[in-house]
């Protein structure tokens, strides 16, 4: 017996563009002009059907923009369908944003409470799981503490270690797993894994295929709001590793303060050679190509792209801006490459966002939010918060002597 059924479900969002600045120069007429522009329809979802069987994991992946989200946000409820029926039986968890409705004042205790209490669970079932909750977030010095004086990193796993605490019929997950370090991931596998032996429907929404193969038993795959493919995880996993040209499949909508001479087309990850690559290693070479076009001549241009983690945080940037060389557009379409020859991201998955702007101005030109995904993975044990290579070597000392011999070694 199915446990979640989508029957035909669309989902229809109206996207109304602004009038170009430079149609007008004044705002009042502008103004007017927007409210009798034509809004557009985008089907983030069309038409899509499938089943969860009760106890079934299923995962979901695609590009950005392929409408994995639209599809958590209608099972959740946070939105309704356009059109089509989504049954869903038994209770039902979403672990879309943890850590969502701490209050920065109160202590993590404190918290567990307030947070539990929001995620449907009583004060006496809190209070039995109280202890675990904490040791498996590995926060108990820091327990009654305002969770405003956490890290990042112990403030997200804090709200994973409550949410896993749930015992639903049916858990959907969004990235979750991407919290914490490489050891707390993993413990968070785990934990998910231990719900499904238990019985538990889990329907995964995730960039990591790492995770996802390990996870699920079926895999759907998305491309612009439609299912193109529906099989076992190593099969669709390999079919979408083969389609990763990794740039944005989402709509493009005119954002306030762009002055689009430059139009950025997509952002793609490469080997040396050139080669496309969906999936890289720490420490190894990696190129970054931008694709654009230019309308208008830019004088100094300057390029950036920006990797941040699944929970948000800023973690790196490429960027022309230190040049001392001036980078001069003309109209045409163009490409340039960053390439870094050692890698230096922990294992994960990253979201990117990448940028065009005139030296000093005030309005980017271009700006692809969080457009494009890179996943790395690496086969050695790495901590900390990012990879930094390094040799070493050894110069003993015997008899009071030391030795001309060295012993050397390298991590990279």
């Amino acid at each position: 017996m199915s446990d979640l059924i989508f029957d035909h479900v669309s989902k229809r969002y109206r996207i109304r563009h602004e009038v170009e600045a430079h149609a007008t120069r004044h705002p009042l007429i502008r103004k007017w002009m927007n409210l009798w522009t034509r809004p557009e329809d985008f089907w983030a979802v069309r038409d899509v059907s499938f089943a969860v069987e009760k106890g079934e994991a299923v995962g979901i992946i695609g590009h950005n923009g392929a409408g994995k989200s639209t599809i958590l946000k209608l099972l959740s409820n946070i939105t309704t369908p356009t059109s089509g029926q989504i049954t869903i039986k038994g209770r039902l968890a979403a672990l879309i944003e943890v850590g969502s409705g701490f209050h920065p004042e109160l202590s993590g205790r404190e918290n567990i409470y307030l947070n539990g209490s929001i995620l449907g669970m009583s004060r006496a079932e809190i209070t039995e799981k109280l202890d675990s909750i904490i040791d498996f977030a590995g926060v108990r010095q820091f327990i009654d503490t305002p969770v405003k004086r956490f890290s990042s990193g112990m403030y997200v796993r804090l709200g994973f270690s409550i949410a896993a605490h749930l015992h639903p019929d049916i858990l959907l997950l969004d990235e979750v797993l991407a919290v914490g370090d490489a050891a707390f991931q993993a413990k968070c596998l785990d934990r998910i894994t231990e719900l499904k032996e238990a019985g538990t429907t889990i329907v995964f929404i995730s960039h990591d295929l790492r995770a996802v193969e390990r996870l699920c038993q079926r895999v759907l795959l998305l491309k612009r709001g439609q299912i193109v493919m529906s099989g076992s995880a190593k099969d669709v996993v390999a079919a979408y590793k083969s389609d990763a040209t990794l740039s944005s499949e989402s709509v493009e909508v005119h954002k306030k303060g762009e002055t689009k001479e430059v139009e950025i087309r997509a952002l793609s990850f490469r080997d040396e050679a050139g080669e496309l690559k969906p999936i890289f290693q720490t420490g190894e070479p990696l190129v970054a190509r931008v694709d654009y076009e230019v309308h208008q001549p830019v004088k100094d241009a300057v390029f950036g792209i920006l990797f941040f983690t699944a929970d948000g945080q800023q973690h790196c940037e490429l960027t022309t801006e230190l040049s001392d060389d001036e980078i001069s557009l003309s109209p045409g379409k163009a490409s340039i490459e960053f390439r870094t020859p050692e890698l230096g991201l922990l294992p994960g998955v990253y979201f990117t966002s990448v940028h065009v702007q005139e030296r000093n101005a005030r309005d980017v030109i271009h700006y692809q939010y969080k457009s494009t995904t890179l996943r790395v993975d690496f086969d050695r044990v790495v901590r900390g918060n990012f990879f930094l290579p390094h040799e070493w070597s050894i110069r003993q000392v015997r008899d009071g002597q030391e030795s001309e011999k060295e012993v050397v070694g390298s991590n990279r």
